[in-house]
């Protein structure tokens, strides 16, 4: 059995997660919450558990080799828009230009050209996928995949569905992360 969704417009939702983003953003119970929240395509609130040591070390040092690496904007935390709500990439990079495009918004309607997810235990492969297509429909040119051992496996918009060993934007970056 296949399953189609139908999406609304690509301009629809952005003005649906840039409401609904900017409520969340504004209501006092969610500040300082320690769970990460992201928005579904309806606008409802998506939480999970706060990272636990070793993959805030991991995001921390995958942004310092970003910064070392590339030039432009390093960011962590990235509430990017896409046709599936608001979701948070663990690391994005902004070329200066790209980044000058979506400068002021709440939540980014124009993912960075690379976007980072640092894997948890409870993350699934699905999960996993679905963000990287979604990181990919708001322009992302890369998706990279920190696993629980540490390994790096990117992914290009090109070839969305075939891991790859090293990134076409930073050929030096290290093919695993230590904490």
């Amino acid at each position: 059995m296949q399953l189609t969704i139908n999406l609304p417009k690509r301009s629809t939702q952005l003005a649906i997660n840039r409401q609904r983003w900017a409520d969340v953003l504004a209501d006092p119970q969610w500040s300082g919450h320690p769970y990460r929240i992201e928005l579904s395509e309806a606008g409802q609130i998506i939480m999970s558990p706060p990272p636990n040591g070793w993959h805030c070390s991991r995001q921390g040092r995958i942004q310092e080799f970003l910064i070392r690496l590339l030039d432009g904007r390093t960011l962590p935390e990235v509430p990017v828009s896409t046709a599936g709500g608001v979701r948070a990439a663990d690391a994005g990079w902004y070329s200066t230009d790209r980044y000058a495009k979506v400068r002021g918004q709440l939540a980014f309607e124009i993912a960075p050209e690379i976007c980072v997810e640092v894997l948890s235990p409870n993350n699934t492969a699905s999960e996993i996928g679905l963000k990287r297509q979604l990181y990919f429909d708001a322009g992302a040119k890369e998706c990279w995949i920190c696993d629980l051992e540490g390994h790096m496996t990117y992914y290009t918009a090109a070839d969305p569905n075939t891991p790859k060993t090293t990134s076409e934007l930073c050929p030096n970056f290290p093919a695993e992360i230590t904490d």
